[in-house]
């Protein structure tokens, strides 16, 4: 049965045009998946699917992704990562096909809600990785996503007492009311460039909307992979943050809006 994948030019390019073919008439492709992004399930069968090429120095390992979480892309990553971080997801195709493991590879996952700090609502947005996060150039299994950060300019937290100090330079892109991205100074003064962009414009609730016009500005939290996680209501979300800031593994940051 034919999947509605999207093989981009340069994952068939890494793969060739008789694997590529195979995927989209269904041969390969399992029917359900874990987004490699979002990391809830998904349907090649249902949905537009991303097809994401992990590539090491000597693997390769392809994974699926939601079609709006994530384009069909060629991603490097180290040897040690890929093979640290694979693992065997639900499929249908036979035989131990590259098609049925998922690499682990950090993805930034981002989440909106309201925050009452101060006794004041606050429109904020949680960061949270989907795997472990490494300094840039080193191999090493650790965790350095929140050291990154605060050498960034974030603020450790204990306790949601008081709103974080503005990080100057970064802002959040809010435009016709929906979220595009979280913006970082660019190098040497330049153009602030996006640390995190969202594959298509989030939408936000119109109460998120009326509290960032009021404050001109979001509170913008980051955690650990696996502190967090996706919370159905903002109370839990709140609870979330509460426990992860108690065990010092959570810091934040308010960042002015910028577009409309």
């Amino acid at each position: 049965m034919p999947r509605m994948l999207d093989v981009s030019d340069e994952v068939r390019a890494e793969i060739g045009d008789e694997e590529a073919d195979r995927l989209l008439a269904g041969e390969n492709a399992p029917g359900s998946y874990d987004c490699t992004s979002c990391r809830t399930p998904g349907d090649t069968g249902q949905e537009r699917t991303s097809t994401v090429l992990f590539v090491g120095e000597e693997t390769a390992v392809l994974a699926f992704a939601h079609a709006t979480c994530l384009p069909s892309q060629v991603v490097q990553v180290t040897e040690e990562q890929l093979q640290g971080a694979v693992r065997s997801i639900s499929g249908d195709a036979a035989g131990p096909q590259p098609a049925k493991v998922v690499p682990e590879q950090a993805v930034l996952g981002v989440t909106s809600g309201l925050v009452l700090v101060a006794g004041e609502l606050h429109p904020a947005l949680v960061v949270e990785p989907t795997a472990p996060v490494v300094r840039p150039g080193t191999t090493g299994v650790g965790d350095d996503f929140l050291p990154l950060l605060i050498e960034q300019g974030f603020m450790p937290l204990t306790e949601l007492a008081e709103v974080p100090p503005v990080l100057h330079g970064w802002s959040v892109l809010l435009a016709m009311g929906q979220l595009h991205a979280v913006l970082q100074p660019g190098l040497h003064g330049g153009q602030p460039v996006a640390w995190w962009q969202a594959h298509q414009p989030l939408q936000v609730t119109e109460s998120w909307r009326n509290a960032a016009n009021k404050h001109q500005q979001a509170l913008v939290f980051a955690a650990p992979v696996g502190s967090i996680g996706r919370q159905p209501r903002e109370d839990l979300l709140r609870d979330a943050l509460d426990r992860a800031a108690a065990g010092g593994k959570l810091v934040a940051a308010a960042m002015p809006l910028a577009g409309t």
